[in-house]
C-alpha cells in the first residue's frame, strides 16, 4: 500500500521482492498493491491483471472471491483448430451426399477418411502417406479418386503377409488396422475436381493436434437439423465435460496420487486401481464423455509411470507398463454411426495418449493391429438392461449428458416408457426424458460403491418435476448427491453452437461428508466451490425437502388465480387501432370494451381491449351487429376445437372461456418473466381492467403482501423453486406461490415497516411515467430511486423474517426451507389434531 499518487509499478516491484526469501509451497497466487485510490489485482495463476479505482470496487468485487473462500474453477474451451476441422469435414459430406451418395454407406465412407486424415499425422501411417497416396497416385479431376480409396480401404484391412505380392509399393506402406473397420464392403463413390481438392485441403490441416472429441462436433455439423432435435443431441465441449468429470472422480484420484507419489509401492497399487476402474456412459452419442474421461486417465497414468520410472530403466518394452486400454469404457448409444463414431475415437484417443508416452519414454508405441475396443453397444438405453452391457460389480463410473429433450415434445413411446420407469406415479407423464436416465442409474447402483454425474436441463431441479423425480430419487432408492454445478449456459463449439440452461448432478447409493456445490455469479462464467454439509434437490445446502404441488397457501394469505382466458381465436380482442375502427362502425358497444392486462402489456406498457360482454342484455346485443358478427366467429372457433371442454363452451360465445372474479382490486402477477431482472414486476389494478390468463390474480391482495412478493427473499424462492422458459421464470401458483414462507407472525410495527417501503416502491415507479416496468426493471437500466426504494423493501421484508441479515442466496434459501418445515409440520398437526400453535425457532 503506497501514499496516493505513488507509482503502483514500483509497489508491485517491492511486492515481488518480498516473495524471493519465501518457500515456494507459500508462494502466493496474487498481489495487491494500490495508493488507495487506485487498485491493482495480479492473478499469477491465470496470469490476469485487474486494475480499477476505489469507486469501482462494487464492480470488481468478484475478484477478491478467495478473500470468502471462493475457488475460482476455470476450464479451458476446445482449441478452435477442431472446429476448423469439423467444417471442413462438413464440406466434403456435402458434397458427397450431393450427387447421390448417402445414408449408411456415407457414414462409414466418412469415417474412413477421418480414420486416414488423423493416421496419418498421428505415426499410425508414415508422415503424409495418405495425402500423398490421394496426390500421387490419383488423377487430378478426381476420376479415379474412389476406385484408389477402395483399395486402400481393402489393404487396410489386410494382414501384410496376405497382401498381393505384385501390390503397388505405396499403397503396401499402409499397415494392418483390423478393428473391424475397413471390413464391410462400400459401393464405390465418385469424385470430381473440386471433391479431390476439398479431401486434399482436409490433409493440409495438422490432424494431430485435433481431439478426437471433435467426432462429436464433426457429425452435429452434418446430421440434419430434424434428426438432431428428434435425437435431442447436444455435442459438447471439451470444457463442459471436465466440469463434470473432475468431481466425479478426476479430482480425487489426482489428490491420491499427489499423496502417494514418492511412496512406490503405493504407487504400484494405485496403478492396478486405475487400470481396473470401468466406465459407462449411457446415452454416449459419439464418445465424447468417454474419450475425455480417458485421455485424463491416461495422462495421470503418465505421471504415475515418470514416479516409477524416473531413471527411465527398468523395463525393456515401453508396451508392459502401460495398463490402461480402450476396453475400460462402455457406452450404449441409439444410433448405429455415432457408436460406430465412438469407438473408432476411442482407438484414436488411445494412439494420441500412445505417442505421448513413446516422446516421454523414447521409445516408439503402437497398439497395431487393433486388438482392443471399447463396447459401446447399439441400443435403446430405456430398454436395455445395463447389466447387459457391463456388470454392476465391476463398474465404476456412469456419466454422460443423456438427450435433452422436455415432456412436451417427446413422442408419445417416449413418454409412455418415462411413465412405465416410475411405474405409473402420479406427475411421471410431465417428466422430461432425461428422468429415465436417473432413474434407471438409481436401479441399476442399489448397493453398489458407483458413482454418478449426469447433464440435465434445469428443469429436473425446478418446478413441478423436483418433486416427481426426487421423491422416487430419495425415498425408494436412497440417493445422495454429492455435488452439483448450479445452472449454466451449456454450449458447445460445433455448427450452430446450441445452447441450454443445465445443471450437472453427480450421485450415488452412499452418503460422502465431501459434498460441494458449484454456483455461477454469471451462468456464462466459471463456477466457485461452496462446501455443503447436505445437497438438497433445489440444489441447495439444506435438508431433503420436496415442494410438491398444493392447492392452497401454506400460509394465512389470500388464495392466487389464473386470470380470464378468452378462448376465442382473439375475436373478442382489440388492439389500439382496431378498438378505434371498431367504434366507428359501433359506437354502442363503447360501454362494453374494457383495458385487456396480459403480462406483454403489463410490463411494457401498451394497450389492449377486450369486449367485456358478461353483463351485455340481450336486446343490447342484437342492436350490435359488428359485435354478433364476433361472437359468431368465437362460436364457430370454439366449435372446430378437438377438445370437448372448448366444444361446450360453443355455447356460450359472448364471453370468455374461463372468468374469474377478482373483486374490487387484485395484485397481478405476470406468469413469465425474464431472469434478468432482480425483481419480478407486480402490480395493482381494479375490476375496470380485465386480467387475461397470462397473468395471475391475487383478490384482496395488501400492500404488506406486495411488499413481500417483490422483495429478494421472495425472488431467492423463485430463482429455486420455479419452473422454466430456457432460463426465464414461469410463476406458478401451485408450486411457488402456494408453498412460499411468508414471514411468521411479524410484528405489527414489522408489517408497517413493509407496506411502508412498499408504497415507496410504487411511488418511486410513478415518478418515471413515460418508462414501462420493462424498462424500469432491467438491472443496467434500473433508476437509481427505484433501486434504493427495492433495497430498503428487501431490508424491511428480512426483518420481517429474523433480525440477523441474510448474506447469500444460499443462506436464504436454507432460511425458506426451516420455516417450509414449520409451516408444513404445522398443516399436518392441524390435519390431525385440529389446531396447535405454530412456534418460530428464530424468535
Amino acid at each position: 500500500m503506497k501514499s496516493k499518487g505513488k507509482s503502483l509499478d514500483k509497489a508491485y516491484i517491492q511486492a515481488k521482492e518480498y516473495l524471493q526469501t519465501t518457500k515456494a509451497h507459500e508462494l502466493p497466487q496474487y498481489i495487491l498493491v494500490s495508493d488507495f485510490e487506485t487498485f491493482r489485482l495480479y492473478d499469477y495463476e491465470s496470469g490476469e491483471t485487474h486494475e480499477f479505482i476505489l469507486s469501482d470496487f462494487v464492480n470488481n468485487v468478484q475478484h477478491f472471491g478467495f478473500i470468502a473462500g471462493y475457488i475460482k474453477r476455470v476450464f479451458k474451451e476446445q482449441d478452435p483448430v477442431n472446429i476448423k476441422a469439423a467444417n471442413l469435414m462438413g464440406k466434403l459430406h456435402d458434397r458427397l451426399k450431393e450427387i447421390g451418395y448417402d445414408g449408411h454407406p456415407l457414414e462409414l465412407y466418412l469415417v474412413r477418411l477421418l480414420f486416414c486424415l488423423f493416421a496419418e499425422d498421428t505415426t499410425i501411417f508414415e508422415k503424409d502417406l495418405f495425402a500423398d497416396f490421394i496426390s500421387n497416385r490419383t488423377a487430378e479431376d478426381g476420376s479415379d479418386l474412389a476406385a484408389r480409396l477402395s483399395e486402400l480401404f481393402y489393404v487396410l484391412n489386410t494382414p501384410p503377409e496376405k497382401r498381393l505380392k505384385n501390390i503397388d509399393e505405396q499403397l503396401n506402406q499402409f499397415p494392418y488396422v483390423n478393428g473391424k473397420l475397413f471390413e464391410e464392403p462400400l459401393p464405390p463413390a465418385a469424385f470430381d475436381t473440386a471433391m479431390r481438392n476439398a479431401l486434399l485441403e482436409c490433409c493440409g490441416l495438422n490432424w494431430g493436434s485435433i481431439s478426437p472429441a471433435i467426432f462429436g462436433s464433426m457429425f452435429q455439423s452434418v446430421m440434419n437439423p430434424q434428426e438432431r432435435r428428434n435425437l435431442g443431441a447436444h455435442y459438447t465441449s471439451e470444457k463442459n465435460i471436465l466440469k463434470l468429470i473432475k468431481p466425479l472422480f478426476l479430482d480425487e484420484l489426482w489428490q491420491e496420487f499427489e499423496s502417494i507419489k514418492t511412496n512406490k509401492n503405493k504407487l504400484i497399487d494405485f496403478h492396478k486401481k486405475l487400470s481396473t476402474l470401468k466406465f459407462l456412459d449411457p446415452a454416449c452419442g459419439c464418445g465424447n464423455f468417454l474419450i475425455i474421461t480417458y485421455r485424463e486417465l491416461r495422462l495421470l497414468e503418465i505421471e504415475i509411470l515418470k514416479a516409477l520410472h524416473k531413471t527411465g530403466q527398468g523395463f525393456l518394452n515401453v508396451g508392459e507398463i502401460i495398463w490402461l486400454d480402450v476396453d475400460m469404457m462402455y457406452g450404449i448409444e441409439y444410433e448405429e454411426f455415432p457408436a460406430q463414431i465412438a469407438q473408432v475415437a476411442m482407438w484414436l484417443i488411445d494412439h494420441q495418449m500412445n505417442m505421448l508416452i513413446s516422446a516421454e519414454f523414447g521409445q516408439y508405441f503402437v497398439r497395431l493391429p487393433l486388438k482392443k475396443a471399447a463396447k459401446i453397444v447399439h441400443a435403446d438405453a430405456l430398454e436395455t438392461d445395463w447389466e447387459a452391457v457391463v456388470n454392476k460389480d465391476e463398474l465404476s463410473y456412469i456419466l454422460g449428458n443423456p438427450p435433452f429433450i422436455g415432456a412436451k415434445i417427446m413422442k408419445q413411446n417416449q413418454r409412455d416408457k418415462i411413465v412405465e420407469l416410475f411405474n405409473k406415479i402420479d406427475g411421471s407423464g410431465t417428466l422430461d426424458y432425461v428422468t429415465g436416465w436417473y432413474i434407471k442409474a438409481a436401479q441399476y447402483i442399489q448397493h453398489t460403491n458407483i458413482k454418478v454425474a449426469f447433464v440435465s436441463t434445469n428443469s429436473i431441479v425446478q418446478g413441478e418435476q423436483t418433486s416427481i423425480l426426487w421423491g422416487q430419487m430419495l425415498n425408494k432408492y436412497n440417493i445422495k448427491i454429492h455435488f452439483a454445478h448450479r445452472t449454466f449456459k451449456w454450449s458447445n463449439e460445433a455448427k450452430g453452437n446450441a445452447a441450454v440452461y443445465c445443471v450437472i448432478i453427480g450421485f450415488a447409493n452412499f452418503d460422502t461428508n465431501n459434498k460441494i456445490i458449484y454456483a455461477y455469479q454469471d451462468i456464462k462464467g466459471d463456477a466457485h466451490e461452496i462446501k455443503a454439509k447436505n445437497i438438497n434437490p433445489y440444489l441447495v445446502d439444506a435438508k431433503d425437502i420436496l415442494i410438491e404441488k398444493k392447492s392452497n397457501p401454506i400460509c394465512n394469505v389470500p388464495k392466487i388465480s389464473f386470470g380470464n382466458m378468452p378462448l376465442d381465436g382473439g375475436n373478442l380482442l382489440l388492439s389500439d387501432e382496431e378498438k378505434n375502427e371498431f367504434l366507428l362502425k359501433e359506437p354502442k358497444a363503447e360501454k362494453f370494451i374494457k383495458p385487456l392486462i396480459s403480462a406483454h402489456e403489463f410490463l411494457n406498457g401498451h394497450h389492449r381491449w377486450c369486449l367485456w360482454l358478461v353483463n351485455a342484455e340481450p336486446n343490447e346485443l342484437k342492436q350490435m351487429p359488428e359485435v354478433l358478427k364476433r361472437i359468431e366467429l368465437v362460436k364457430q372457433f370454439r366449435l372446430e376445437s378437438i377438445r370437448p371442454s372448448t366444444i361446450k363452451k360453443a355455447t356460450t360465445p359472448a364471453i370468455f372461456g374461463e372468468i374469474r372474479d377478482f373483486g374490487e382490486a387484485f395484485i397481478v402477477v405476470p406468469r413469465h418473466s425474464s431472469e434478468n431482472r432482480l425483481y419480478i414486476p407486480i402490480g395493482f389494478f381494479d375490476n375496470e381492467s380485465i386480467i387475461s390468463d397470462s397473468c395471475m390474480a391475487i383478490p384482496n391482495g395488501s400492500t404488506f403482501h406486495f411488499g413481500v412478493l417483490t422483495s429478494i427473499m421472495h425472488m431467492t424462492w423463485v430463482k429455486y423453486i420455479c419452473g422454466r422458459i430456457k432460463s426465464d421464470f414461469r410463476y406458478s401458483k401451485d408450486t411457488v406461490y402456494n408453498n412460499y414462507p411468508f414471514p411468521l407472525n411479524p410484528a405489527d410495527k414489522q408489517k408497517l415497516g413493509v407496506e411502508t417501503a412498499a408504497q415507496n416502491v410504487l411511488d418511486t415507479r410513478a415518478m418515471f411515467p413515460n418508462s414501462s416496468l420493462a424498462d424500469l426493471y432491467p438491472p443496467l437500466t434500473m433508476p437509481p430511486a427505484l433501486v434504493k426504494a427495492h433495497q430498503a423493501l428487501d431490508k424491511a421484508v428480512d426483518l420481517c423474517y429474523r433480525p440477523q441479515p441474510f448474506t447469500t442466496d444460499a443462506n436464504r434459501m436454507e432460511f425458506l426451507f426451516t420455516l417450509y418445515e414449520q409451516y408444513t409440520a404445522s398443516l399436518f398437526t392441524t390435519a390431525k389434531a385440529k389446531k396447535k400453535k405454530l412456534v418460530n425457532k428464530d424468535q
